[in-house]
């Protein structure tokens, strides 16, 4: 997506991180979660699972390992990703990356309860 809007709301490892005209340069990682496009009255949902955010002078953008449109999202592919994310909890090897899988996990169940 390349378009102008008012505000974006991005799913960092950190916290939310709402996204306006002149936002000072950063960079983050994402967390999985809903991205929210904010133009006017109008708002468009897209869910990211994992990647990396730049906020720069010319925009956001957003490079996700997965995107999908909130609308196209349905609940036997929240379930295959919920196996996935609890495989890879399982996988984890030290407590470190097992915790950062596990709310990774967290959140999707989020996300299917939502739906």
């Amino acid at each position: 997506m390349s378009a102008d809007v008012d505000e974006v709301d991005i799913p960092g490892v950190e916290g939310w991180i709402g996204v306006l005209p002149n936002h000072a340069p950063m960079m983050t990682t994402l967390a999985p979660g809903m991205v929210r496009i904010k133009d006017g009255a109008e708002e468009n949902r897209i869910f990211v699972r994992g990647g990396f955010a730049e906020i720069s002078p010319s925009g956001l953008t957003i490079l996700a390992e997965e995107a999908m449109p909130a609308a196209e999202l349905d609940a036997a592919a929240i379930a295959q990703c919920i196996k996935d994310a609890e495989e890879d909890v399982a996988d984890a090897g030290s407590d470190d990356k097992k915790l950062a899988a596990q709310q990774g996990l967290d959140r999707l169940k989020e996300l299917q309860a939502a739906l």
